[in-house]
């Protein structure tokens, strides 16, 4: 059939997997090699390997071009773009009307052949068009239609598949009429078709899922999606197993074979032996729920059967899919195709409101669409009148509204399984994430509302059962999951004489749960769990005293595990709840108010969190004395407040007062004690005394290695801060190495965008750029940047802090005019939420004057130098390393401009003070000479310009190298002084080894 065979690889979307297989199964009946990945890849394959592989061992690719085809994040793309690649290689065919808008524009010129709207012998014909160029098939094969079903035709194992959409209904069909409201589900719809193609068609497949899902649904749509691929649909209700037989014999009956006086079993039986020797056949089992039942009317044919079912259990019977609630995704395509004018924000609040039930999201469509209620009516009703609301309003195809499916279900359980029923209200007032067993394992015998014997150890396995098999609850290893409707229509239903002792048993219930100590990232895991349920509105714990401590607990955690507002929300809630309650003395609303400054102040509302923690710390010191320990950690927060805004000295002062009470009354190695000589370090790096700040930090890491190991976030947090003062000591390779080890640790204990594992990104993108690699910081600073704007917000100090470091590694990198949008941007918004003299303010105003001067503006250059500087000296002090960083660049630009004995007079101010308060081998120490020596230069101070830079240089050479950047700068300099005192010669020996350097690496290159 063709003048030479060919080897195609098949490029489509997974929702034209039939006509692939349609494609791929003439081509391989006219001669032809195909590679379509159904057929040839397996589970576990590297997917990327096995489409490299094909697409070079392919002489063309078929592509198949549908609107599902390019939607973004197929793997399609990578396909057609790798075919493109090689010219000649793509071979595209039309599923449906494309418009050249449609195509991406590299494929738009390219000729198509159209597959769509041809019968099956005008596609085949098409189809050989396309790959032979022209030549047609001397003898196709005959339609499928004229094929004896008893004799099919076959390709590896499987019948012939038909043209997708040609054959139109099966001649025997009893489905109802197809959904057009039907969205979504086409990861599903596409696992399905592959469960039925490759695997065994005589194992039944069942989707199970809970009432409302959209079981039926699904099925529903694939038997109309796929009615070409058979001859026979037949659609049972199977909700009642005795009428089973019943619609089998009217099955026999259509297909002929019943015998009128057999009865019903009996053609039953004949209908399945004649289903044993027949293909292309699709039963589906609607509504099963009972699979000892079902099974003896399975038959073992070569066709297929679908069974639909709440019940998950279906192990020796059938292979199982579970159907879970709508992605969000599919839940906005569905509200917004149903409800016109709705936007995405809106329908993603409803679809979370709804639980993107399926069934939910029909009903609120009809209602809102067609009902005539407002969207924020409906919204209204679901939190006052949920019950009320999910019965009212059809859904197209569903049997009963959210409600009745709910109290249908429910009701069946209280003749049989009461103690099922009682879980469910328990846990009715839960959150809707998922709930662990042991938590209620381990507190059976104190739950009054559960029926039966309260030291059955199956009790949880015998409540748990019922509920999955009626879907009213998924169940998996270890935890179970109730949704948010199935709890809001219990909570409705709860019998009114029973509600206080059913709290009652649910505070008992999350009481148990406390996993432990909040700040051990070990127990994270529990405390996520837990949390979620202590924070549900209906269970009102901040009303119930036997969940304080575990409250304050979740509060502790959600600080420490870096979520922030979830913190503040729940702090706020707890303080303004027990401070009417108990009174603004009381202990757990101290607490709540402790922990709620602590969020307050990691949101970066430093003010705000330093009237709550003075207030908490006076009704301590009032309450409780000054040397008690809730007293002295409300004074280690105040101090810490007075620190992020900048009033060092008083929270120098509070610090040392603090560690002396808490040295005295808890000892040395105490994690409080360590917890004030870590804060004390901070500020006392903060105030310029590095050397100090050193001593404190690596007394305070051993300690907490000692006591609390390696890895625990305090412990990394003293590691952190050493890092930080040997950066600004000039110890950059320590300090990387310190970095690197401690983002790896929280990277691996707090995860990526946890903000202790941020700041130590940052922290060592700071020491790559003082080391010259300034495109891997560069590299680490966007990434650190993005992850702070999505997690912290485009406002808040650490996210402006890094916007202000990639700005300054842009300017290093020579990207001066982006590096001064980000900065004019940064420092707008520092002043504004920070003010003026913020150091952070001021570390911006420092930043840009320096990519100013760089873009040749040295007036304003010069005009925001010496602001800066006066605003630093003013709240830093003369000899703050900030300030003397302000102090260089003004007397740089000053250079620039050509005033150099003033720049002169800076340079030497400068230097001195860098000498004294941080040593003569400093990076700033020797980058003020180096500019000394400079302006010296332009003076024709030729002889003290060459003695200064030779000490330089050998300085530079010892702690640097003699390859890095700034020892050759000094290097060039050196020989430029020497050159103009006349010493040519040593001038030239000293560029002579950076030349031969040069040299050997382009011989090399060569």
């Amino acid at each position: 059939m063709t003048d030479q065979a060919q080897h195609f690889f098949i490029s489509y979307a997974g929702t034209d997997r039939a006509w692939a297989e349609w494609v791929g199964w003439h081509l391989e009946q006219a001669g032809h090699q195909v590679i379509l990945d159904v057929w040839d890849w397996r589970t576990g394959d590297n997917l990327v390997q096995r489409m490299d592989e094909a697409l070079k061992r392919a002489d063309a690719v078929i592509a198949l071009f549908s609107t599902a085809y390019f939607e973004d994040e197929r793997w399609t793309t990578e396909e057609w773009t790798a075919a493109v690649a090689h010219r000649d290689r793509l071979i595209p065919l039309a599923l449906e009307p494309l418009t050249t808008n449609d195509l991406p524009q590299i494929l738009a010129v390219k000729l198509r052949k159209d597959l769509h709207g041809l019968d099956e012998t005008a596609a085949q014909i098409a189809l050989h068009e396309a790959v032979n160029s022209g030549s047609r098939p001397t003898a196709p094969p005959l339609f499928p239609g004229t094929v004896p079903v008893t004799a099919p035709m076959s390709m590896a194992g499987q019948s012939r598949p038909r043209l997708p959409g040609s054959a139109g209904q099966p001649e025997v069909w009893s489905v109802r009429r197809r959904n057009p409201d039907f969205a979504g589900r086409e990861t599903e719809m596409a696992h399905l078709r592959e469960c039925f193609v490759k695997g065994s068609k005589s194992v039944p497949q069942v989707v199970h899922g809970m009432g409302g899902v959209g079981k039926s649904q699904l099925a529903l749509e694939y038997a109309h999606r796929f009615a070409g691929q058979y001859d026979l649909v037949w659609w049972i209700d199977a909700e009642q197993p005795d009428e089973i037989p019943v619609r089998y014999t009217e099955l026999a009956d259509r297909l002929g074979i019943a015998k009128p006086d057999a009865g019903a079993e009996a053609n039953a039986r004949a209908l399945l032996s004649h289903l044993d020797n027949r293909e292309r056949w699709l039963l589906i089992l609607d509504n099963a729920e009972d699979p000892d039942q079902i099974e003896p009317w399975l038959t073992q044919g070569p066709g297929h059967t679908l069974i639909t079912s709440r019940n998950p259990n279906w192990a020796g019977t059938a292979r199982s899919t579970p159907l879970n609630v709508f992605t969000r995704t599919d839940s906005l395509t569905y509200l917004q195709g149903r409800v016109d004018g709705m936007t995405a924000d809106q329908a993603d609040i409803l679809a979370a409101d709804l639980g993107d039930l399926p069934l939910a999201l029909a009903q609120a469509a009809g209602v809102i669409a067609h009902g005539g209620m407002s969207l924020d009516l409906y919204q209204q009703l679901l939190a006052t009148n949920t019950t009320q609301l999910l019965e009212k309003g059809g859904a197209p195809g569903y049997p009963a509204p959210v409600a009745a499916t709910v109290t249908i279900a429910v009701n069946r359980l209280t003749e049989h399984h009461l103690d099922a029923v009682a879980l469910l209200h328990i846990v009715a007032l839960f959150g809707p994430e998922p709930i662990r067993n042991a938590w209620l394992e381990s507190v059976r015998p104190q739950l009054a509302t559960i029926p039966g014997n309260p030291d059955d150890p199956m009790w949880l396995h015998e409540a748990l059962s019922p509920l999955s098999r009626y879907g009213l609850a998924r169940t998996e290893s270890g935890s179970f999951q109730v949704h948010r409707l199935t709890q809001a229509v219990l909570r409705d239903q709860m019998p009114p004489d029973q509600a206080v002792a059913i709290r009652k048993d649910a505070v008992i219930v999350l009481a148990a749960g406390n996993p432990g100590d909040p700040q051990r990232p070990d127990f994270w895991p529990g405390w996520a769990a837990l949390t979620p349920h202590l924070t549900s509105h209906h269970l009102a714990a901040v009303e119930q005293p036997e969940l304080r401590s575990t409250l304050l607990d979740a509060a502790h955690y959600l600080i420490r595990s870096g979520q922030t507002r979830s913190a503040c929300e729940l702090t706020t809630v707890a303080y303004t709840a027990w401070a009417t309650e108990l009174g603004q003395d009381h202990p757990d609303t101290l607490t709540s108010a402790q922990f709620l400054g602590h969020a307050t102040a990691d949101l970066g509302e430093h003010t705000k969190a330093r009237r709550v923690i003075e207030d908490t710390l006076a009704r301590r010191r009032r309450t409780l004395g000054d040397d008690h320990p809730d007293t002295l950690q409300s004074a280690n927060d105040l101090a810490s407040a007075l620190h992020n805004l900048d009033e060092d000295a008083e929270s120098r002062r509070m610090d040392e007062d603090t560690l002396a009470r808490r040295r005295r009354t808890l000892g040395d190695d105490h994690p409080e004690t360590l917890q004030s000589a870590h804060n004390l370090a901070a500020t006392l790096h903060k105030l310029g005394e590095h050397a100090e700040s050193r001593r404190m930090d690596e007394d305070t890491l051993a300690r907490r290695r000692r006591t609390l190991g390696d890895d625990h976030p305090y412990t990394l947090g003293s590691a952190h801060s050493l890092a930080a003062t040997l950066h600004a000591l000039g110890e950059h390779a320590e300090a990387r190495r310190m970095d690197e080890d401690t983002l790896a640790r929280r990277r691996r204990t707090l995860g990526d965008d946890h903000p202790d594992t941020l700041r130590s990104a940052h922290s060592l993108a700071a020491t790559l750029y003082a080391l010259g690699e300034h495109a891997e910081a560069r590299r680490i600073l966007e990434d650190t940047l993005a992850r702070r704007r999505r997690t912290l917000g485009d406002d808040h100090p650490e996210t402006l802090r890094s916007a202000d470091s990639l700005a300054g590694a842009l300017h290093d990198l020579g990207e001066h005019a982006e590096s001064r949008r980000i900065l004019k941007d940064t420092l707008t918004r520092q002043r504004r939420t920070l003010g003026d003299d913020h150091p952070h303010s001021l570390q911006s105003a420092h930043g840009l004057a320096i990519t100013l001067h760089k873009l040749g503006e040295h007036a304003e250059a010069r005009r925001m130098d010496e602001d800066t500087l006066a605003r630093r000296r003013r709240t830093l002090g003369d000899d703050h390393p900030d300030t003397l960083h302000s102090a260089h660049n003004l007397a740089v630009t000053l250079h620039n401009l050509g005033e150099h004995a003033e720049s002169r007079r800076m340079d030497e101010d400068t230097l001195a003070r860098r000498r004294r308060t941080l040593g003569d081998d400093h990076p700033d120490t020797l980058q003020s000479a180096h500019s000394l020596a400079i302006t010296l230069l332009h003076m024709r101070q030729y002889t003290e310009a060459a003695q200064l830079l030779e000490d330089v240089r050998n300085r530079r050479r010892r702690t640097l190298g003699d390859d890095h950047l700034d020892t050759a700068a000094t290097t060039h300099s050196l020989a430029k002084a020497l050159t103009a005192l006349g010493r040519r010669f040593e001038a030239q020996q000293l560029l002579a080894p950076r030349k031969q350097k040069k040299s050997r690496f382009r011989r090399k290159r060569r």
